[in-house]
């Protein structure tokens, strides 16, 4: 009778026990495919970083050197001796770090407005303004052109972090953010006497904290690779930046080696990991937080 009853159980536990048995296997495989995936997406980095400190006569054999051996810094010195490496990263710095900083500014004034404010024609006013997102760069540059023109903005790096400052994506994306933030809070706060800037910067703003690092990314992403920006309004050798940088050396190499390039844009790509690392975790929770509450 026992025995009996102790197989019934078994019988009983067993499907959830397989079920498990089938979840975990299921995902070892899913884990297993992603590394694989993730290892093939990164190994182009991995070569490029390990070529440009390799030696220029052991760059390119066969098969491909993981690891830096010979190990050598002669590339990077060259890149310095054949463009003014350091100017022109102080110029992208300067454009990234106004572009970012100023971007966010006015679009978590922009957001909040449109979050919290109500005013006629609101939603009409948004729904126009996201129209902007699907104009290409493209479409807009020559307008911008002549404006930057008659400002006396043309071979200046004002040109480049002015237009930047207004990010309709950015607009959007905080606008949804600050929708998810209970209202209770902002009650609370008019209950104490608070007004709408103060209710922005020390309420709404440190709760956004993950959606401010998630456009600090995107921003850093577009404004140090923008290369179509300083080919239009730049002249001066001393304005460029480091996308037109690298293009202007690998014009210059002509035959010589190609790892002083690879060289060139490991210093470019590099601070992109960095940033990216840093800030990669409110990401992830931004973008999460949005799509469950929002």
């Amino acid at each position: 009778m026992s025995a009996t009853t102790a197989g019934d159980r078994s019988a009983v536990q067993s499907p959830p026990q397989r079920r498990r048995r089938r979840f975990r296997a299921g995902r070892f495989v899913t884990s297993l495919i992603l590394f694989v995936i993730g290892i093939l997406m990164i190994a182009p980095l991995i070569w490029l970083i390990s070529t440009s400190l390799i030696d220029p006569r052991e760059a390119f054999q066969l098969p491909p050197a993981w690891l830096p051996i010979p190990f050598s810094l002669q590339n990077f010195g060259d890149v310095f001796d054949l463009i003014p490496l350091g100017r022109m990263a102080l110029n992208s710095l300067i454009v990234t770090a106004i572009s970012v900083l100023g971007s966010l500014f006015t679009a978590s004034l922009a957001a909040y407005a449109f979050s919290r404010i109500p005013f006629r024609g609101r939603e009409s006013v948004f729904v126009v303004l996201l129209t902007a997102l699907m104009v290409p760069t493209q479409l807009t540059i020559i307008p911008t052109f002549i404006l930057m023109r008659k400002l006396g903005l043309i071979d200046h790096l004002t040109a480049l972090w002015l237009p930047a400052l207004i990010n309709v994506f950015a607009i959007f994306f905080l606008r949804q953010y600050f929708n998810t933030i209970p209202r209770d809070l902002d009650e609370a706060a008019r209950i104490d006497g608070a007004g709408h800037l103060r209710i922005l910067f020390q309420i709404m703003i440190p709760l956004a904290g993950p959606a401010l690092s998630a456009l600090a990314i995107l921003g850093f992403e577009a404004s140090w690779n923008n290369y179509f920006g300083p080919l239009i309004f730049l002249t001066s050798p001393e304005k460029m930046t480091l996308p037109i940088g690298l293009v202007s050396l690998s014009a210059g190499q002509g035959g010589g080696p190609a790892v002083v390039v690879f060289a060139g844009i490991t210093i470019v790509v590099l601070p992109m990991l960095i940033v990216f690392v840093a800030f990669q975790r409110a990401f992830v929770e931004s973008v999460a937080s949005i799509g469950i509450r929002g």
